[in-house]
């Protein structure tokens, strides 16, 4: 295998990518409240009291993942996350287009599968638990 084709590399960069990416939406959550979560919780019928998930699946879990620390479990906490961000918030756009042409859930599509990705690969090698 060459330095080109490094699985645990591109594991590593997969791990900080997904991490890094999703880290500032819960950051923006810690800092501006999450009244407008709970609120469409409260519409939904569940629980307002969910919406402190999101510091688990936005914080917590972004920091397992780039460190490498029980992975798995930090991108499956993402998964729920972003399957209670798609139903909640975008579940009017899960079969519409942007005005780019691009699918209108992109961003939460590609944080959702890159965590399921992360759950079938392993993190890699170079991380706090290695595998």
């Amino acid at each position: 295998m060459t330095f080109l084709q490094n699985d645990h590399l591109g594991k590593f960069l997969l791990r900080l990518t997904l991490g890094l990416l999703m880290l500032p939406h819960g950051i923006a959550k810690l800092l501006g409240g999450v009244d407008h979560i709970q609120g469409m919780l409260a519409s939904a019928g569940l629980p307002q009291w969910l919406a402190f998930g999101v510091f688990i699946g936005e914080i917590l879990a972004p920091l397992m993942v780039i460190a490498g620390w029980y992975c798995g479990i930090g991108a499956l906490l993402i998964v729920i996350n972003m399957l209670f961000a798609i139903f909640l918030a975008h579940s009017h756009e899960i079969f519409a287009l942007s005005g780019t042409g691009g699918w209108a859930i992109e961003l939460q599509a590609f944080f959702l599968f890159t965590a399921v990705v992360l759950i079938l690969t392993g993190p890699g090698r170079i991380g706090l638990n290695r595998h």
